[in-house]
């Protein structure tokens, strides 16, 4: 340490000289004023910026700060134990913290005295959320507060108060907190708002602040990298996330994101780091999302949202030209709920739903968005295309369950095979053109590979590993249902399809496929 401080004394000194050297120079030629004068001249020169701050760019956000951060409060959870996930790799919804502190009775063997009862794992973890009323109402992540057993609200003043959870949206990862701590009867609390109506360009600036690592009353700043960003989670479906590039990590998830005027622009809510630091990539949860979530879980505690009853996938690009329906976009439907709206309405597999109420739909997330903004017993108008040809369905919206209600039932249909024997292998036949190896479902398939009754097609029993199927993850045990909505009982029938395909110039087929008994449709090349 003294080596290197000493180091840089010499160099600092040595630079003095040189600068001094320079000046007696001057001074030789041009006299002591002339002299004087350089020197101050130099001097201007040398503490002039570098470079001039982009235009329109605040010399400080010091101000903002000053005015909102009040607002922002660190939240202290207490949870019992359990394993979090992430959302998809290297997206992480980032609250869950180790604090460095043991649970009761952990590592020790023994709960008290008594060596009897063995200690309950807890688990603390620290996020981050913000006043949007006087009266304490808080705004932050669902994961931040899903499991929390006690939770802990620090404001910037440093005073820590209790609060309880009003409700909780897994669909946009949102939650509501309020603060009930008897010390703080009477408190007007600092809040801020949302902003909806001016919404920022991308480029423009955006400051967050929060509790990254625990580190509370944390400001970053960037700017606004992408609006529309799909995560690829179940929170996709109603959110259209904002990306930014504000270094935002662990424990800042519930803060917001404030424009240069301190309105609220977005919740942070998840990185994508494959390091598990911030790599600058961030996503926010939109305002207006944000504000009407929360006006719901005020009001009764929950989100209610539309529901028609079908499972779907994208309708992409290349399933459209498998069908020849080009430039065509939307979602296709795999299974209909049995005595659900869309049932009830009409609906079919094979549909692909192209608009909801008049809007066109690009995609699922797109499709469950529009749906979900009906109220129950609504007549939802759906634009759809059965055998190419357009037409409306009326639904009438029932209820959306909660997520971990659908993902329940998904994981229920969803069994191996339970460990049954093999098979008997019965007659095959390759079709080159697909790179698969089919063969009639027999009862022995139907025991090995759980496949229902009531389940039509052509057993996989072969997958050409070079071939689109196999890159495309097909694979034995699967059920080719149909091709281009016609149903395959035979090889004859696979042939046939392909041959109609490449008649009218198509390079690929859409097939669906059956696995665990839930079908999934995909695009797959015709090979020469």
């Amino acid at each position: 340490m003294t080596a290197r401080k000493s180091g840089f004394i010499v160099g600092a000194v040595a630079g003095a000289g040189v600068a001094c050297a320079a000046l007696a120079g001057v001074g030789m030629r041009m006299g002591t004023a002339d002299a004087a004068e350089a020197q101050v001249v130099r001097t201007n020169v040398a503490s002039a910026p570098a470079f001039a701050p982009p235009p329109g760019a605040p010399m400080s956000f010091a101000d903002i700060f000053e005015k909102v951060s009040p607002a922002v409060v660190q939240i202290n959870v207490t949870s019992k134990a359990s394993p979090q996930p992430l959302r998809i790799p290297g997206f992480e919804g980032f609250d869950i913290v180790p604090r460095g502190k043991k649970a009761p009775g952990q590592g020790q063997g023994q709960d008290g005295d008594d060596g009897d009862t063995p200690a309950t794992p807890k688990q603390q973890s620290a996020g981050s959320g913000f006043f949007i009323s006087a009266d304490g109402y808080i705004v932050t992540n669902n994961h931040v507060v899903a499991d929390a057993d006690d939770i802990q609200v620090v404001m910037k003043d440093g005073r820590e108060l209790k609060a309880t959870l009003v409700g909780r949206d897994e669909g946009t990862d949102l939650a509501v907190i309020k603060v009930v701590d008897p010390k703080s009867k009477n408190t007007e609390f600092p809040y801020v708002n949302f902003e909806n109506q001016a919404k920022p360009r991308v480029g423009d600036w955006v400051i967050t602040i929060g509790n990254p690592f625990g580190l509370g009353g944390t400001a970053t700043a960037g700017i606004i990298s992408a609006y529309g960003r799909n995560l690829g989670d179940t929170t996709s479906s109603f959110v259209n996330y904002i990306q930014i590039d504000a270094p935002i990590n662990r424990g800042n998830s519930g803060g917001p994101s404030f424009d240069i005027y301190g309105r609220v622009i977005g919740v942070n809510s998840a990185i994508y780091s494959p390091s598990g630091g911030s790599v600058g990539i961030g996503f926010a949860i939109p305002a207006d999302v944000a504000e009407d979530t929360a006006k719901q879980l005020i009001a009764g505690g929950k989100v209610v949202r539309g529901y028609i009853g079908v499972s779907i996938q994208d309708f992409n690009a290349e399933a459209a030209e498998a069908m020849g329906l080009k430039d065509v976009k939307g979602a296709i439907v795999a299974e209909v709920v049995a005595g659900g709206p869309a049932a009830k309405a009409g609906l079919l597999p094979d549909d692909i739903l192209v608009g909801v109420n008049g809007v066109k739909v690009a995609d699922r997330s797109e499709l469950t968005r529009e749906v979900a903004k009906a109220r129950p017993g609504e007549i939802i108008k759906m634009s759809i295309l059965r055998d190419g040809k357009p037409r409306i369905v009326d639904v009438r919206s029932g209820t959306r369950p909660s997520e971990n209600a659908l993902t329940a039932n998904e994981d229920d249909q969803d069994q191996d095979n339970g460990g049954a024997p093999a098979p008997d292998k019965p007659a095959t036949q390759r079709i080159e053109a697909l790179g698969l190896t089919l063969a009639p479902i027999d009862a022995a398939a139907r025991q090995t590979y759980k496949i229902d009754s009531e389940i039509k097609g052509l057993l996989i029993t072969g997958v050409k590993g070079d071939s689109d199927a196999g890159e495309k993850g097909l694979a034995k045990g699967d059920v080719l249902a149909n091709i281009n909505g016609a149903p395959v009982t035979s090889a004859a029938d696979v042939n046939a399809a392909v041959a109609a395909a490449k008649k009218v110039g198509r390079t690929g087929v859409l097939v669906k496929v059956i696995r665990g008994n839930r079908p999934v449709f995909v695009p797959l090349k015709i090979a020469p």
